[in-house]
C-alpha cells in the first residue's frame, strides 16, 4: 500500500518552537508591565487625592486637617486642655462636648446618640455587622483596625509596650498601664461608700456589690446566688463531688449485691444437690 500524502493548506506558517516559547515569554513579560505601570499609576493618583503621608504608619490623608490628628497618636501629644477639670484631648471636639453633653449625632435604628460621627460609624457596625478589618493568618474579622493590630500581635508575638521598671513587655498599651500601677502603688478606682481604693476597675465594681448586696451569680442545680463568680465556681463543685461520690456509692453497692447474690445462688445450688444425694441414698437403703 502507498501511503497518501498528508495535504497541509497553502496559507500555513510554521513556527519553530523556540519562537513559540519566544512570543509566549513576551507576551507574559508585556501583561507584567502594563500591570506594573497600572499600579503605579494608582499610586501616583493616590499621591495626588492623598497628599498627606504618615511617615511612621505610611497611612495617606487628603486634608491636612486629619493628617495632623492621626500624627499625634504616633506621639502622644494632646494640646486641647479642660480648664474645668485639666484633661487634655489631641482633637477638639473632644474638649468642646465632653462637659456639655452634646451627642448631635444619631443612630437610626436604636436612637442611641454620639458625639463624635466616628463613634456612630463604629456603632453602625453591630446593626449591620459588618467587620471590615481581617486578619490574613486565620481569617478572624473585626470591625476597627485597632483590634485587628492588636489581634495581629498574637500571631507575630510582638510586644512593644515595656515597663520601664522591670522590663516586662506587653502587646497591650491599657495592659502596660495597669501593671504600673503595682510598681507606683497607684489606685484611682474609690469607693463612694466606704473609700477604698482599687487598681484596677473591674475590682472596684466587684467591691460595689458588697454594699449593694447584689448577688449575679446563682448556681443552676440548687439556686444559690454568690457575689463572686470564682464563689460560685467552688461551690459547683459540691455537687459534682456529690455526683461522683453518688455514683461511687452506687457501683460499691451494685458489687456487693452481685457477690451476694452470687454466693447466695452457689448456696441454693449447693442445697439442692445435697438434698438429691439425701433422696438418692434414701432410695438405695431401702431397697
Amino acid at each position: 500500500q502507498v501511503k497518501q500524502e498528508q495535504e497541509w493548506p497553502e496559507n500555513l506558517m510554521v513556527v519553530p518552537i523556540f519562537e513559540t516559547t519566544y512570543h509566549a515569554e513576551s507576551e507574559a513579560n508585556k501583561k507584567q508591565d502594563i500591570f506594573q505601570e497600572a499600579a503605579d499609576s494608582e499610586d501616583q493618583n493616590q499621591e495626588r487625592r492623598k497628599p498627606f503621608s504618615c511617615a511612621i504608619c505610611k497611612k495617606r490623608f487628603t486634608f491636612k486637617s486629619a493628617f495632623e490628628p492621626h500624627m499625634r497618636t504616633h506621639s502622644g501629644e494632646k494640646p486641647f486642655s479642660c480648664v474645668n477639670c485639666g484633661k487634655s484631648f489631641r482633637r477638639k471636639p473632644h474638649l468642646t462636648r465632653t462637659h456639655t453633653g452634646e451627642k448631635p449625632f444619631s443612630c437610626v435604628t436604636c436612637g442611641k446618640c454620639f458625639s463624635q460621627k466616628q463613634d456612630l460609624t463604629r456603632h453602625m457596625m453591630i446593626h449591620t455587622g459588618e467587620k471590615p478589618f481581617s486578619c490574613v493568618n486565620c481569617g478572624k474579622s473585626f470591625r476597627r483596625k485597632p483590634h485587628l493590630t492588636r489581634h495581629m500581635m498574637i500571631h507575630t508575638g510582638e510586644k512593644p509596650f515595656s515597663c520601664v521598671t522591670c522590663g516586662k513587655r506587653f502587646s497591650q498599651k491599657q495592659v502596660l498601664t495597669q501593671h504600673m500601677m503595682i510598681h507606683t502603688g497607684e489606685k484611682p478606682f474609690s469607693c463612694v461608700n466606704c473609700g477604698k481604693s482599687f487598681g484596677y476597675k473591674p475590682a472596684l465594681t466587684q467591691h460595689m456589690v458588697i454594699h449593694t448586696g447584689e448577688k449575679p451569680f446563682s448556681c443552676v442545680t440548687c439556686g444559690k446566688s454568690f457575689i463572686r463568680k470564682q464563689d460560685l465556681t467552688q461551690h459547683m463543685m459540691i455537687h459534682t463531688d456529690y455526683q461522683i461520690l453518688g455514683k461511687e456509692i452506687l457501683q460499691i453497692f451494685a458489687q456487693k449485691f452481685i457477690i451476694e447474690y452470687r454466693i447466695n445462688i452457689m448456696i441454693i445450688c449447693n442445697c439442692i444437690l445435697m438434698v438429691h444425694k439425701l433422696q438418692k441414698l434414701k432410695f438405695l437403703v431401702l431397697q
